[in-house]
């Protein structure tokens, strides 16, 4: 049975959102790189780098939103800094990430007894995984 109204519709076109996240401040559209917190019990505002995931009490500012934060009086605010360029990976990451890859391709050591814990097939050619590969019988 179809509604009076007609097929049901998405509200929003997906075209329309955007996973950047925007400035929080009123016909401001540019992307935010910071995050403003208040807290009260101190009288203090705090602004740091963009948070991580976006929280309904605090408020994502850019750039220039962020530079001309003012608090109000007889209040502190704590600016802690704020990453404006991308993170580049350090030497230390490309050696890990190296490393990693190096163990994930190297083949598994064999015992040098060539036992497996049980009695080995002497016919056994090779193995890969739970597979073994014997000789062609011979004729």
């Amino acid at each position: 049975m179809e509604s009076r109204r007609g097929p049901l519709k998405s509200a929003v076109a997906s075209n329309v959102v955007s996973p950047v996240r925007r400035c929080s401040r009123t016909a401001c559209g540019r992307p935010a790189v910071a995050t403003l917190t208040y807290v009260y019990a101190d009288s203090t505002a705090v602004l740091g780098p963009l948070a991580t995931y976006a929280e309904p009490h605090c408020y994502d500012l850019c750039h220039e939103h962020s530079e001309r934060l003012t608090a109000p009086r007889g209040w502190e605010v704590v600016r802690l800094a704020v990453d404006s360029g991308p993170v580049l990976p350090s030497g230390d990451d490309l050696e890990a990430l190296a490393n990693a890859v190096r163990e994930a391709v190297r083949p598994p050591e064999r015992p040098a007894n060539g036992s497996r814990g049980r009695e080995a097939d002497p016919r056994e050619v090779a193995r890969r995984g739970h597979l073994r590969v014997l000789p062609s019988p011979e004729p």
